[in-house]
């Protein structure tokens, strides 16, 4: 489970949504079928956006360590492996 992919969804998702339905009205395509197209490509290609920008950031961040997260709650687990 990679926590912060889930987070990075939510913000990748509405840019990645908005920038498809603002391409499509730049072209000329005034229909609810180009915003419909552009939501569904938005909502299927977040996640594993998400995902890669996730990785990315550990990948570049020298200061991570597994082992810096803390803290209580319900979700998710403090000790549950980063992917």
């Amino acid at each position: 489970m990679d926590r912060l992919s889930i987070i990075l969804t939510l913000m990748t998702g509405a840019v990645l949504t908005g920038s498809l339905a603002i391409t499509a009205f730049s072209l000329g395509f005034y229909s609810w079928q180009a915003v419909a197209a552009a939501a569904v490509i938005g909502f299927l290609l977040s996640w594993p956006l998400a995902y890669l920008v996730s990785r990315r950031i550990k990948r570049a961040d020298a200061e991570w360590d597994d082992g810096m997260r803390s803290g209580t709650g319900v979700l998710p687990k403090p000790g549950a492996p980063e992917v």
